[in-house]
């Protein structure tokens, strides 16, 4: 792989379609929001969503992909089975990374790398989030202030059934006194998976600095790292001492 990572950014794309309120936020998609800015950044970035043919996730598209941003919300029993355990292999695989944003929590290809629920308590009272960099070392921090704030978000909750992040680098805290682990780094098989937070559709924090930022740091770790892949099996004689 080269030194910029080949971004797929795929989204539900419904209720752009079907709600005037997200439309008016995002009238060209989230994905599309996404990935303009990574664009900008220099990385080589395509598009799909839910309703082409194979999600838009055909062998050829992920051949050709190194990291995959997911938004899904209404409609995660649409997502094919036979999609998902493509992209979950490609993870396992070392050959895909992923970056899982907001709601797609709830994923199928999620759920099925957690292995968990991924449940979580929620509101929606277009409350202001408070984002602490817990881990400031980490490379997804990378450029970021201690704490930035976003003036509306909808409330996620702990507890949050998960199984415990390998790193935790944000902790979300809302005006209504809930905490969130907002931004969880995993590691599963030879891949690399980061979960991250804000994102409802109803509020333009897709277009915020620190969150763009957090999502392009976020691919950056994410992506594959060179590495000669494991051998298992059977393996005949012994290793000398």
């Amino acid at each position: 792989m080269s030194n910029t990572p080949r971004v797929t950014v795929w989204n539900e794309y419904r209720h752009e379609k079907t709600h005037e309120e997200v439309a008016n936020v995002y009238p060209n998609g989230i994905h599309n929001a996404i990935a303009e800015y990574l664009k900008q950044q220099g990385l080589s970035v395509q598009t799909a969503t839910l309703d082409e043919p194979e999600h838009g996730l055909t062998e050829e598209v992920l051949d050709n992909t190194d990291v995959l941003t997911w938004w899904g919300h209404m409609a995660h029993g649409d997502v094919s089975d036979a999609i998902v355990q493509r992209v979950k292999d490609r993870v396992l695989d070392g050959k895909l990374g992923l970056v899982v944003l907001h709601s797609g929590h709830f994923s199928k290809i999620f759920k099925s790398l957690m292995g968990t629920t991924c449940n979580l308590k929620w509101h929606e009272i277009a409350e202001k989030e408070r984002i602490w960099v817990v881990e400031k070392s980490h490379p997804i921090a990378e450029g970021l202030p201690d704490y930035f704030e976003l003036e509306h978000e909808e409330m996620y909750g702990e507890h949050f059934g998960i199984p415990a992040p390998d790193e935790l680098v944000f902790l979300g805290w809302f005006q209504s006194g809930y905490v969130f682990r907002s931004g969880c780094c995993f590691h599963r098989g030879n891949g690399r998976i980061f979960y991250f937070q804000p994102g409802h559709e109803t509020y333009p924090n897709f277009y915020n600095e620190n969150v763009r930022k957090v999502i392009y740091n976020a691919i950056k770790w994410a992506a594959p790292k060179f590495q000669a892949p494991p051998l298992y099996g059977h393996f005949p004689g012994s290793l000398e001492a």
